[in-house]
C-alpha cells in the first residue's frame, strides 16, 4: 500500500521560508516521478513543481514559483521536499505530496496522494 505523508507546513510571515518533506513508502521510490500540488480556499488544485529520476533528477515547475521554490529528492529516505524561499499571501494554501507510476517528471500523470498540509503566509 502506497502512502504519503507530508510535514513542515505551518504559519510564516511573507518573505519567510518554509520545507515541506514528504516520506513515501509502499512503492519503488527511485522509479517514481514525485510532485506537489497546492490547493487554496475556493479554488481547483493546482501542479507546483515536479520532479523525475531517471539517472538523474529532472524538475518542472509552475510560472508562479519559479526562482523561489525548489524540488528535490533523497532516494535513501524514499523522501521528497520542497523548499518555498519569499512566500508570498498568494501561496497561502494545502500542499499535497503526489507519486506517479511515470519516472519521467510529469505535470499531470500523478496517482497516488498525501493527505495534505496546510501553508499560511501572513501579509
Amino acid at each position: 500500500q502506497v502512502r504519503l505523508v507530508e510535514s513542515g507546513g505551518g504559519l510564516v510571515q511573507a518573505g519567510g521560508s518554509l520545507r515541506l518533506s514528504c516520506a513515501a513508502s509502499g512503492l519503488a521510490f527511485t522509479k517514481s516521478a514525485m510532485g506537489w500540488f497546492r490547493q487554496a480556499p475556493g479554488k481547483e488544485r493546482e501542479f507546483v513543481a515536479g520532479i523525475g529520476w531517471g539517472g538523474g533528477p529532472s524538475t518542472n515547475y509552475v510560472d508562479s514559483v519559479k526562482g523561489r521554490f525548489t524540488i528535490s529528492r533523497d532516494n535513501a529516505k524514499n523522501t521528497m521536499y520542497l523548499q518555498m524561499n519569499s512566500l508570498k499571501p498568494e501561496d497561502t494554501a494545502v500542499y499535497f505530496c503526489a507519486a506517479s507510476r511515470l519516472m519521467v517528471v510529469t505535470r499531470s500523470q500523478y496517482h497516488y496522494w498525501g493527505q495534505g498540509t496546510q501553508v499560511t503566509v501572513s501579509s
